[in-house]
């Protein structure tokens, strides 16, 4: 986390998830698995400091490739940063959720429902739920000092997921790429301070 230089304390960095190919988040982390050529593996981690929690994820290609995944990842990036840009104080938290929804489905890629933001500060999941779909203007009206995780979860073909016989792992209902990005950020006059910038 940046921005901050009277925080004096240590960052504590915590690796929680790294979600490859269709998995869309919560893969566990594995010695046995091997990335190969043509990856992607979206990266879940997060820092607490002075008891404050960060949390912060992006996709990463390994090596080349294919042009469709490379899309997937730069609407995913982009499609958070149309977020961030909502998140001014007099907005609604939906108008959040409908920016980045309308972005990703106007390129034909779908958004996960049933995993979505949240509200973070001394906890890492606080209120309120921050949704990637939903129509505009609903929801508390955004003000100063709120901190969100923004965090839009894209999947190149349906929506529905399912989670693997671990209990954990999220993946595609169809097999398809997913691709997962996300932010801590605070609410500001013209749009969202990120922090958690790398």
């Amino acid at each position: 986390m940046g921005g901050f230089p009277h925080l004096k304390a240590i960052a504590v960095f915590q690796l929680r998830f790294t979600s490859i190919n269709a998995e869309v988040v919560h893969g566990i982390p594995s010695k046995q698995r091997k990335l190969a050529e043509g990856d992607i593996i979206g990266i879940d981690c997060g820092a607490i400091v002075d008891g404050y929690y960060g949390d912060h994820a992006i996709t990463f290609a390994v090596g080349s490739i294919r042009e469709e995944a490379q899309h997937l990842i730069d609407t995913t990036s982009e499609a958070l940063s149309v977020g961030i840009a909502q998140a001014k104080i007099g907005n609604y938290l939906s108008d959040i959720s409908h920016a980045i929804q309308g972005f990703a489905e106007q390129r034909c890629y779908s958004v996960v429902k049933v995993f979505v933001g949240h509200g973070i500060g001394t906890a890492l999941h606080e209120e309120p739920q921050v949704p990637n779909f939903g129509p505009p203007r609903r929801g508390p009206r955004l003000r100063v000092g709120m901190v969100l995780a923004l965090e839009p979860m894209v999947n190149v073909g349906t929506a529905d997921v399912r989670i693997l016989q671990d209990n954990w792992t999220v993946v595609t209902a169809d097999g398809r790429l997913s691709a997962h990005f996300e932010h801590t950020i605070t609410v500001a006059e013209y749009g969202g301070i990120i922090l958690s910038q790398l």
